[in-house]
């Protein structure tokens, strides 16, 4: 049994979870951020507007996560993007790039069958606490 505190951390300005898990959880100095898709975090609706649309809405999603435990992009060390289609690689790597900047963490980019609600793209991130 582990003395470390499990934290859950909950963003308003990220979509709810749309199953039984938590939108991340602080631990032992590491944040696990679990996969965003491009939903709005009102509606919980996926954005219009494609593959483009869709990233940006999802690392503004990771973006509300990670600044609810205090971090930010900087903080990010690792993250996985799971693509419905390879050939929107290109255009999810400019998105992803403005975003991290000089901050690029380790990387895994996967092509999935099928993500949740008819997503065309997930990210998910392991960030390290300041604290």
């Amino acid at each position: 049994m582990s003395s470390v505190k499990r934290t859950i951390i909950q963003s308003e300005s990220a979509p709810t979870a749309i199953g039984p898990y938590s939108q991340a959880v602080l631990h032992a100095g590491w944040l696990f951020c679990s996969g965003q898709i491009g939903l709005g975090p009102t509606d919980q609706k996926l954005v219009t507007g494609g593959t483009a649309a869709e990233t940006r809405q999802v690392l503004a999603n990771l973006r509300a996560v990670l600044e609810a435990a205090g971090l930010a992009f900087a903080d990010v060390v690792k993250t996985t993007i799971y693509l419905v289609d390879l050939a929107d690689f290109g255009l999810v790597n400019e998105i992803y790039a403005e975003a991290f900047g000089e901050h690029a963490p380790a990387r895994a980019t996967v092509e999935v069958a099928a993500l949740p609600k008819g997503a065309r793209v997930e990210i998910d991130c392991i960030a390290t606490s300041r604290d």
